[in-house]
């Protein structure tokens, strides 16, 4: 078993793809773990913002929390709507595009993708901030903490969905079992002692009073308790990891989410209030979180406190899996809308989005560097790209309510769906009250650190713009229609090879029939009577389209009419989506089975002269380059053909490398 293996599981075939789905069981820790763990961070990113009130921030955080709780409940009625409108995944980007236009879609998902970003690197930075609390010897290696468990994470999503909703499923049920008995506890002993009772472990001393309630105040303390709220999108994102029936079970998982959250927030902030625990000053000595603080104050330092805390910072760092496991098929979807390079479209040996995770990651670790790993810092940028993402998806399934109601979104002759005007009312209030805080947010948290998401959502915007502008430019350079033209020149001739003076056997990688191809073909021609063009095919190729069905009448039929032999076809199935392995296998067989000929594997590529260009394309021709001269054999060649885009000419021919292993 080689060490790849080891590390991150055999390779699964597409067909297995039913066997990674989950439910609802399952589907809490993998798609709700974000939104349940904001329970330990958001009341405390709310009392932090009260600090400046001393011990009188316990009073206002209680009805802050009511207006967040009735926030939540709208947001989760609106998504209840939009799972079964859109089962194949109803992500904000998706029901924008389809319901309010390209551009409404791309902003969902710049909004959507700074939203999963933050995400990790809040989430990280929460649970080390707990295990800091606990350890304060800790708080020095903060930030080294918080990329070892960014590492972690990152190890365990490119081994696949189902590993990874099997680790978290005994923590996440663990922190939701603590925290429930500890608000059972607290409870109780409230009732007890006629709503004063005493701490066993005695909270801090408040800091002294400060400033004055003001709106303005009790604004920023809503915009920083709102991150409670994010990752409630989640499981709509990401209805097709659930089995069959995958509606329902998605539904059932939103709503286990839901009610553990909104019932994880009530009973903290009142048990906060009752035992009078406020917030302590972030990233300072003697720093304890919330949770931290309370759980002592309600059942002591003792098993139960270590359990609870064990709990609390395993779920927070585990949080940001949310992040792992929609992020990924959100790169998928604008990959296949070409605003992301195609290899973000494709799914590893282990069906999951590989450069999707290793994108997140790199993202998420330089915020956690830039931040310290401190997740006070990390807050004011947190909310705005959630919200966002929220109204727009909110205001993209009232579009598709009136869409359904005009008969523009159905069958002919199908009758408009009951209780559409509900529905509509519901996702509009949704919209209402979530640009509402988007507002709030942005205005109240601007200096704090919002205007770095506000500029960076409209730069992604444009950068996937850009990305779409040249892959438009790029499939417009090689789209070709007709025939592969036999006549015309091909630059370059191998002369013949082997050391009997027969020809060169000359296999052609393709993808598609474009120009690439037609000046592969045409070259190949010149090269050798004896060509094979060779298809990997995989089930999720979204650059790839099947050559059989026109190989005939666009490549066979013109070689014989124009007098050259026609080249074969070889379709290669890929099981486990791979798309150089099939290649390099099969040049090697026929090497090893015409020892005394030339196998020449002619590779072209597009040649574009900016570096950011070449980023763009995936460098799969070099990739394969060199994969070929690395795996090959002895009387195996590699035959790089240039092929400039328009403008970009220069004045090459191609190049020739012999191969080995």
């Amino acid at each position: 078993m080689s060490l790849r293996t080891r590390l991150f599981g055999r390779p699964l075939r597409s067909v297995d793809e039913a066997a990674e789905t989950i439910g609802p069981l399952a589907g809490i820790p993998v798609l709700g773990l974000d939104a349940l763990a904001s329970a330990a961070y958001g009341p405390e990113a709310a009392l932090t913002v009260l600090l400046v009130l001393g011990a009188a921030a316990g009073r206002y955080v209680v009805p802050i929390t009511a207006v967040i709780l009735a926030l939540l409940a709208t947001v989760f009625l609106s998504y209840q709507q939009t799972i079964p409108a859109y089962p194949n995944g109803g992500g904000s980007y998706t029901v924008a595009k389809e319901n309010l236009g390209a551009n409404a879609g791309l902003l969902a998902a710049s909004a959507l993708a700074v939203d999963y970003v933050l995400n990790v690197a809040v989430a990280i930075s929460a649970g080390v901030g707990a295990i800091v609390s606990a350890v304060p010897a800790l708080l020095p290696h903060t930030l080294a903490l918080c990329l070892g468990v960014l590492a972690l994470l990152t190890f365990v999503n490119l081994r696949g969905v189902r590993e990874a909703g099997a680790l978290f499923l005994l923590p996440t049920y663990l922190f939701v079992g603590t925290l429930a008995v500890t608000i059972a506890i607290g409870a109780a002993r409230v009732m007890g002692a006629g709503g004063h009772p005493a701490p066993v472990t005695a909270p801090p001393a408040p800091v002294a009073a400060s400033g004055a309630v003001t709106l303005w105040l009790l604004l920023r303390a809503f915009a920083s308790g709102c991150t409670a709220l994010t990752g409630v999108e989640a499981v709509s994102n990401g209805v097709p990891l659930f089995r069959a029936p995958a509606v329902t079970n998605a539904r059932r998982t939103l709503t286990g989410i839901v009610a553990i959250l909104a019932a994880l927030l009530a009973g903290i902030v009142w048990l906060a209030r009752a035992y009078h625990v406020t917030a302590t000053v972030p990233g300072a000595p003697g720093y304890q979180s919330v949770l931290s603080i309370l759980v002592a104050a309600v059942a002591g330092r003792g098993v139960f406190y270590g359990v609870t805390m064990a709990a609390v910072v395993t779920v927070l760092c585990l949080s940001a899996n949310t992040s792992f496991a929609d992020f990924p098929r959100l790169c998928r979807l604008l990959a296949l809308d070409a605003y992301l390079p195609a290899g973000f479209a494709h799914r590893g040996r282990r069906l999951v989005f590989n450069q999707g995770i290793l994108a997140l990651a790199l993202l998420s670790a330089g915020l956690l560097v830039a931040f310290g790993g401190v997740t006070d810092r990390l807050i004011p940028l947190f909310a705005v790209g959630a919200f966002l993402a929220f109204t727009m998806s909110q205001a993209g399934m009232v579009a598709h309510w009136r869409r359904l109601r005009a008969g523009a979104a159905r069958a002919p002759g199908t009758p408009a769906p009951s209780g559409w005007a509900w529905k509509a009312v519901m996702n509009g209030a949704g919209a209402l009250a979530t640009g509402a805080t988007v507002l709030v947010v942005l205005v109240s948290k601007f200096t704090e650190g919002a205007w770095f998401t506000a500029l960076v959502i409209p730069a992604l915007l444009a950068l996937l713009r850009g990305v779409r502008r040249h892959q438009e430019r790029v499939d417009a350079a090689l789209a070709v229609a007709g025939p592969v033209d036999f006549g015309a020149p091909a630059a370059g001739s191998l002369g013949t090879g082997g050391a009997r003076g027969a020809p060169p056997l000359v296999v052609l990688p393709v993808r598609r029939l474009n120009r690439l191809a037609h000046r592969g073909v045409q070259l190949a021609a010149a090269l050798s009577p004896d060509v094979e063009v060779v298809q990997v095919l995989a089930e999720d190729g979204p650059d790839t389209s099947d050559l059989r069905p026109d190989w005939e009448a666009l490549v066979a039929r013109p070689a014989a009419a124009a007098g050259v032999p026609a080249p074969r076809l070889v379709s290669l199935p890929s099981a486990y989506r791979e798309r150089f392995a099939p290649i390099v296998r099969h040049v090697r067989d026929l090497a090893l089975a015409h020892p005394s000929r030339t196998v020449a594997v002619l590779v072209v590529e597009v040649v574009e002269r900016r570096w950011y260009d070449r980023l763009l394309n995936g460098q799969r021709a070099l990739l394969l380059r060199e994969l070929l001269l690395d795996r090959g054999v002895p009387n195996t060649v590699v035959v790089s053909a240039p092929w400039y885009l328009p403008g970009e000419e220069y004045t090459g021919g191609a190049t020739i490398a012999g191969g080995g292993a």
